[in-house]
């Protein structure tokens, strides 16, 4: 009763099935000629249009894999998985069964659709064991014949195709020898004449070759000069740093120990480096080394820029420690 309500509706979904077979097939790429000079090798033989393992499952076994086949689109391939081998194989064991005989039917045309395409895609193989299934499905299938016909002539014209390949690799390769034989030629020509010349080329690359060392020669010099200079004005632009007894200071409040060391017990020590304007006010400063790294640098850096000293004649540059204790 399953495999009569399969193919019924089979054939309802048959032709919607055609279409979506044709338009996938459609979209495949034509294949691409054989490289020139490529051998032509025969196809080898087909397998049975029906696997040994397929015939060996028991009628249940392949109502259920149809089934499942047929609701996976695999109607056809891969061989000795898809349908129509399942129902041949079905067929072998029910022979009076109309279900079995029906659904062969419907699927017959998704099978010729996929041989002709395997045959302009030059699968020799498949096309030749998809006309297997068609064959044993039906030997007097109109189709068959011509199917036939066109795998074998297919196969031909690859053949031939091939041997026009090797034919014109072949004259191909004699043009190529032609071509440096006359090139060869040519190439002697040319170093008999440049032989004349090759005592006046080499006094002009010599010179050229002291020319571009007397250059290369001054770029260095005019280099070095550039970099000495650079060096003088960034030594004249650092301002010198006065002695850290030459300021006094009138407030220096103590940094806020970050939250989270205190928590921990972090201990550690920040060097500043900072700058003092001549109104005793901190206009700059940085963090020259901390330990640890980035836990009490911003501490540090905001206590100092609240720091004040006694007005100056010039702003001084200094280092200072900073110490953070949690005790």
């Amino acid at each position: 009763m399953s495999l009569i309500k399969t193919t019924g509706r089979l054939r309802y979904i048959a032709p919607f099935l055609l279409i979506v077979a044709v338009a996938a097939c459609s979209k495949k790429e034509e294949p691409a000629a054989p490289a020139a000079g490529a051998t032509a090798t025969p196809a080898a033989p087909p397998p049975p249009a029906v696997s040994a393992e397929v015939q060996a499952m028991d009628a249940d076994a392949l109502r259920d894999a149809a089934t499942k086949a047929l609701r996976e689109n695999r109607i056809y391939a891969p061989g000795g998985d898809n349908a129509m081998e399942y129902y041949l194989a079905l067929r072998d064991k029910l022979p009076n069964d109309p279900g079995v005989s029906s659904a062969l039917t419907d699927l017959m045309p998704y099978t010729l659709i996929a041989a002709e395409q395997s045959i302009a895609r030059e699968e020799f193989t498949e096309a030749q064991r998809l006309s297997a299934i068609i064959e044993k499905a039906d030997p007097k299938a109109p189709a068959l014949p011509r199917l036939q016909q066109s795998i074998a002539a297919a196969q031909q014209a690859v053949a031939q195709r091939t041997v026009t390949d090797e034919a014109k690799t072949k004259a191909d390769e004699e043009a190529r020898l032609r071509e440096q034989q006359r090139l060869t030629q040519q190439a002697e020509q040319q170093r008999a004449n440049e032989a004349a010349a090759a005592q006046q080329l080499a006094q002009q690359q010599e010179a050229a070759r002291a020319e571009a060392a007397r250059q290369e020669a001054e770029r260095q010099a005019a280099a070095q000069r550039e970099a000495a200079e650079r060096q003088a004005a960034a030594t004249r632009a650092v301002p010198a740093a006065a002695p850290a007894q030459s300021l006094r200071a009138v407030s220096t409040p103590a940094p806020r120990y970050p939250p989270e060391a205190l928590r921990s017990g972090t201990s550690g020590e920040v060097l500043v480096e900072l700058t003092v304007g001549i109104d005793g006010s901190v206009t700059n400063a940085r963090v020259v080394r901390a330990t640890p790294a980035r836990v009490f640098d911003r501490e540090a850096l905001n206590a100092v820029r609240r720091w004040r000293f006694e007005p100056l004649d010039a702003p001084v540059t200094t280092r200072r420690t900073i110490g953070f204790s949690p005790g």
